[in-house]
């Protein structure tokens, strides 16, 4: 669940946009209105939580391989140790919203920062599957609490003028967090000779890719202690003063009457419970079934077997284990260039057709890789199971199909979704809705994390198939009901 500070400061964005007279049509009026420098500076200290959101789920890409052989697993516990973590996000997500009202934001983001400090000393440090489940748990749980909190803190310390902009930076930090994850993958094995070759103090490389998240990890705690308290948390406790003080250093007028619209909207906040997503005559609302499909196909498209397998994955059809991690290192990076386009198209050419696009793409392209693995060599393994090889020409296409798939699918349902669950339900639903689209999409990034290890056994072509009918199943499903929110009010919505 969003804490309803969080839908609260959303409605405040629409209703109190005197408070800044800022169009976005005059350039220099935003430029006085408040001190971009200062809104950066707080914006990116809370985004540092979408970085450890990024870093802590794409690190186990490198090491899953060593763990695996390690700790002995077989494909369906592998599948739960690397999708694990998933089920903290689910609980860290729904406790996060309460607690970040309860205890302020700054206390929720202390917190997020020892859970992945935690989770990256007790991942490196593991006796065996059973802990490792545990601390990725743990893990998770941080990651939940920073895709709640960071997003929140940064819409109600921003200028409604440049709001979009600084909530961008969250998913920004999260692709960046999913590179440097995957680059230390790489840097670290390399260093090593192989991701199961001792590194430092007797301990294996795959260990290390754990460890070295401790270091971000701490690094967002201390500079979480530099930035102030959300202004709306210390109205809604009656610390007008300090929060006044707060959004002077951000706006350059208009503080008092920001003040007095946080006030009024606390008062006539009300909290949505489940009940209000029902249809009179039974059943969830229309538009909340489409904010749950849209966050299941955003997982049915298999883009975190990418981010989480993709090193196992090109080591299984032949590729060495140093041109495997080094393939993940330009995907990740591959992925942050489309962000940014992304960001620079979705106001331009609408939700709607930027999910088309990406949804047909990545048809075409997933379509490719399960043809190519259809196609592959099997031969006898290590451990006596046929294994695909890729020869020829067959390697390079799969790798530009892999690369292609997550251009469309960055560019288009890794923000766009999020962007329309922001925007697609009303006022009085949008807390608990958005909580339950979320939920169902970490449930389902469970599900396809967990199964692919056991439909890789089947065949890749198997998986990959399953993934390209879940792509041309979206296109369809977007054509028909998904609406456009472009240009609307939240108000609007109905």
């Amino acid at each position: 669940m969003l804490p309803q500070s969080a839908v609260a400061t959303a409605r405040e964005g629409y209703a109190v946009s005197e408070w800044t007279k800022t169009p976005s049509t005059d350039t220099a009026e935003d430029e006085r209105g408040y001190y971009l420098g200062k809104v950066i500076q707080l914006a990116s200290v809370a985004a540092l939580g979408g970085f450890l959101f990024g870093f802590d789920t794409a690190v186990i890409n490198g090491a899953v391989g060593a763990m695996r052989e390690d700790f002995g697993m077989n494909a369906g516990l592998t599948g739960f140790v690397v999708s694990s973590a998933l089920l903290g996000c689910l609980a860290g997500a729904y406790l996060a919203g309460r607690l970040a009202d309860r205890w302020g934001r700054l206390r929720v983001m202390f917190l997020a920062s020892a859970l992945f400090t935690i989770s990256a000393i007790g991942s490196g440090l593991a006796f065996g599957p059973v802990d490792m489940i545990l601390w990725r748990v743990i893990g998770g749980l941080g990651v939940g609490a920073a895709s709640v909190i960071a997003p929140a803190y940064i819409a109600e310390i921003s200028p409604a003028a440049i709001r979009g902009r600084m909530g961008s930076l969250q998913q920004l930090a999260i692709v960046i967090g999913i590179f440097i994850a995957l680059l230390s993958d790489y840097a670290l094995a390399q260093a090593a000779g192989g991701s199961n070759e001792q590194l430092w103090f007797g301990l294996d490389a795959w260990r290390w890719m754990f460890l070295v998240e401790a270091i971000p990890a701490v690094a967002y705690g201390v500079l979480a202690a530099t930035i102030p308290e959300s202004p709306r948390y210390l109205v809604s406790l009656g610390e007008e003063g300090r929060a006044r003080q707060i959004l002077s250093s951000v706006l350059k007028g208009g503080v008092d009457l920001r003040i007095s619209e946080i006030k009024r909207t606390i008062l006539l906040d009300r909290k949505s419970s489940f009940s209000d997503l029902k249809k009179p005559g039974g059943g969830l609302l229309p538009i909340v079934w489409i904010g749950i499909a849209l966050s299941v196909f955003q997982q049915f498209v298999g883009i975190n077997v990418i981010f989480y397998y993709s090193s196992t994955l090109w080591q299984a059809v032949g590729f060495s284990e140093e041109d495997a991690l080094a393939q993940t290192v330009i995907t990740s990076v591959t992925n942050i260039v489309v962000t940014l386009v992304a960001i620079a198209l979705i106001d331009h050419i609408g939700r709607r057709r930027l999910l088309m696009i990406g949804s047909a793409g990545m048809f075409v392209s997933l379509g490719v890789m399960a043809w190519v693995f259809s196609q592959a060599t099997l031969v006898p393994g290590d451990d006596g199971q046929l294994t695909p090889v890729l020869e020829g020409s067959q390697g390079p296409i799969a790798l530009v199909a892999a690369n292609a798939f997550v251009v469309f699918f960055g560019m288009s349902w890794g923000p766009a979704v999020w962007v329309l669950l922001g925007e697609m339900f009303n006022n009085k639903i949008r807390g608990t809705a958005i909580g339950l689209a979320a939920a169902a999409q970490w449930g389902a990034n469970f599900l396809i994390s967990t199964t692919f290890p056991s439909m890789a056994e089947i065949g890749l072509w198997f998986a990959y198939g399953f993934y390209t009918l879940a792509a041309l199943a979206s296109f369809f499903f977007v054509l028909k009901f998904v609406p456009e929110t472009k240009g609307k009010e939240l108000e609007d919505m109905d």
